[in-house]
């Protein structure tokens, strides 16, 4: 059944939001934001919170919007996007891969709501996804992370098996390879995208397997702090700087930039152009970014890796360029050939040299 904002404005339920005074006789733009975690995460959600911000300043009284933090993967988001239809949202950015599904359910029921679902590929007519080829800052990284070890072991702190997860575990596995031929790769799957015990258990049992890198595709900031209690390790800050803990461990981070973005559609939708798109952006566009690279690490790598995030951006370089096989030996990509956007927004399967197996 589809059901309008306007038959649930009756009904409108309190929500936690921010937004400045609106102009007399204006009638803003309602804009929603899901979080899979809480904004003081430091990584993801803290990056998405971020831009919702630079909404708020961009757009002033043109603009409120409304956020819920925390929400699970599941029936409970569903919820979360009613109630804010409920509180006259125009449009809504749900900012987790688990909120795929619930997002198509809520807008097949909601046909005048915009949605925008982060790192998902379901789309409708009123459904837009957007995510950033994070795999292109990972390489960066690998390429530090194989240059940094002096134990030849780096460890990968994992969320979930999903082809954004692997593509970010290949990438990184790649570089260091290239820098290093001699690393060794080993990872450690949380199955969440925050919860900072998780974390800092899964650092703990990598570096006591003798890793003195730590990589990672969870949220928090508690791989960091168990590298630093360790001494001797290097990590890299996820989704957002972490500088708190530069120069050392934390030497580079990748940092994910939606503010642009979040303008960019919300003047759509104020401007009566919004239309259901793709959008899979990376270095060169600034959707994503590498920190600074910190004093921890030597200026010849230093110079190296700046120079393969140009090649990146100018796509003078991709990330995979054969010749590369998978994890069973079986050739992949040829010499100078690339991997095609498809089999990288499906990919289920590791690159040949690291060892162990893709949960199911």
């Amino acid at each position: 059944m589809k059901i309008t904002r306007r038959a649930l404005a009756a009904s409108a339920l309190a929500l936690g939001s921010a937004c400045g005074a609106f102009a007399a006789g204006h009638e803003p733009v309602t804009v929603g934001f899901i979080y899979v975690g809480p904004i003081g995460d430091g990584g993801w959600t803290y990056e998405h919170d971020k831009g919702r911000l630079a909404v708020e300043e961009h757009f002033g009284d043109g603009v409120r919007t409304l956020y819920q933090e925390s929400v699970p993967e599941g029936a409970d988001s569903e919820r979360a996007m009613t109630q804010m239809i409920r509180q006259g949202a125009d449009i809504i950015f749900t900012t987790s891969f688990g909120y795929m599904d619930p997002t198509i359910n809520v807008a097949a029921r909601f046909p005048d709501v915009k949605f925008e679902h982060a790192t998902g590929y379901k789309r409708a007519p009123n459904v837009s996804t957007y995510s950033a080829r994070f795999y292109e800052a990972r390489a960066v990284l690998g390429h530090i992370a194989g240059e940094l070890t002096e134990s030849n072991k780096i460890g990968y702190i994992a969320s979930f098996p999903i082809p954004e997860v692997i593509r970010g575990i290949n990438s990184a596995y790649i570089h260091a390879k290239k820098a290093n031929p001699d690393v060794e790769l080993s990872v450690v799957w949380v199955y969440t995208w925050f919860d900072p015990a998780k974390e800092a258990d899964a650092a703990k049992a990598l570096i006591d397997q003798g890793a003195d890198v730590l990589l990672q595709h969870t949220d928090s900031t508690a791989p960091q702090a168990a590298a630093e209690a360790a001494g001797d390790v290097y990590t890299f800050g996820q989704a957002s700087d972490m500088p708190e803990y530069a120069p050392k461990p934390r030497v580079s981070s990748i940092i994910d930039d939606w503010a642009p973005y979040y303008i960019e559609r919300v003047q759509a939708v104020i401007d009566g152009t919004w239309e259901s798109t793709d959008t899979w952006d990376g270095i060169a566009p600034g959707m994503v970014r590498i920190g600074e690279i910190s004093d921890a690490v030597p200026a010849d790598v230093k110079a190296e890796a700046l120079s393969l995030k140009n090649r990146l951006a100018s796509g003078e370089y991709h990330a995979f360029t054969g010749p590369l096989n998978r994890q069973d030996g079986s050739v992949w990509l040829a010499e100078g050939e690339t991997a095609d956007d498809g089999t990288l927004l499906g990919m289920d399967f590791y690159v040949e040299g690291i060892v162990g197996d893709i949960p199911n």
